[in-house]
């Protein structure tokens, strides 16, 4: 491989004599046409290829003997690689700390694996309308930090997120805020099983994954939550009836819309009847990110009181007699 060869060369001047590349490069994955960083390691030194770039560097852990007299420098003999996030993400992490929300770029990888495999397991199974990186990072999770801006967090919540689909908020959340407790809930198998997967293979622990309506755990996780979420999943109203009796008291539900002026009145009436109170409607303007997130709102209500027992009704009921 040319790139190899040329790993060889510009480590050549580093070294006593010339070491042959199938010797320092033992187990190569390197490769001219990546972007990605890949690590390398041989019997005598660790190599980075930064792809086309080709800016290797020794560190580390070999002898006198091996080193023959090298200018290197002691470090572990493992060294973190990430890759260099692509512009859509560069842009995420901007817009982000807009809501004083900082991605650290380990973060930021998280989010674009899990944009490529969104994008990959979309072709198979429904999950998003929304699927071009640009748009993921911005329309899914963008708009998913804005949670983080909307009311005070202490970084350890117990967090239910209701209708997860595609994972978000849930998912993105997680990734933001690492130790939080996460449950998503989604009725719909086919979904419930790629969040199950998405979350194992980007490894994020704390996830549970609901295969089942959010009525059937709202009866039985009463006063569980810190937080509950709902995301393009139906009125104000009828997310607060899925939120609000699975949260304690003092829990904030916080409910993305559009346009909120047609549901407000619906709204009202849940809380009164739940036990809420709309504590803020927060439109994405206010927040600084309006010229990428135009026209949306966070509904936040505050838990004030047990919820009486009859919520959440059954979903024939709720039907029946709409907020």
């Amino acid at each position: 491989m040319p790139g190899v060869l040329k790993v060889s060369e510009r480590l050549s001047p580093l070294l006593s004599e010339p070491v042959p590349v199938p010797r320092l490069l033992k187990n190569a994955l390197c490769c001219a046409s990546s972007k990605f960083v890949h690590v390398t390691e041989s019997p005598c030194v660790i190599v980075t290829c930064p792809g086309m770039n080709w800016n290797a560097r020794i560190s580390t852990v070999f002898d006198a003997a091996s080193a023959r007299g090298a200018n290197t420098t002691r470090r572990a003999n493992t060294i973190a690689s990430m890759p260099a996030a692509t512009a859509p993400f560069v842009a995420l992490a901007h817009e982000a700390s807009r809501l004083g929300v900082a991605l650290a770029s380990e973060q930021l990888a998280v989010c674009e694996r899990f944009s490529n495999e969104l994008i990959q397991k979309n072709t198979s199974i429904n999950l998003t309308a929304i699927t071009e990186p640009v748009d993921i990072a911005h329309k899914h999770f963008l708009d998913s930090f804005t949670a983080l801006a909307v009311r005070s967090w202490t970084g350890r919540e117990r967090v239910v997120d209701v209708g997860s689909g595609a994972g978000f908020p849930g998912i993105a959340l997680r990734i933001a805020l690492p130790l939080i407790k996460l449950t998503l809930v989604e009725s719909v198998s086919k979904k419930a099983r790629f969040l199950e997967d998405v979350s194992a293979l980007l490894g994020l622990n704390d996830v549970e994954v609901r295969n089942e309506r959010a009525e059937a755990l709202g009866r039985e996780r009463r006063d569980r939550y810190d937080v509950g979420t709902a995301r393009a999943v139906g009125t104000i109203g009828q997310c607060l009836e899925y939120l609000l009796p699975m949260l304690r008291v003092g829990g904030d539900a916080i409910v993305w819309k559009g346009r909120v002026d047609a549901e407000l009145s619906g709204a009202h009436k849940a809380c009164a009847a739940i036990g809420g109170e709309i504590a803020a409607v927060v439109p994405t303007s206010s927040l600084g990110v309006g010229e990428v997130l135009p026209g949306r709102h966070l509904v936040v209500v505050r838990k004030t009181r047990a919820t009486p027992s009859r919520y959440p009704r059954s979903s024939a009921e709720a039907r029946r007699r709409p907020w």
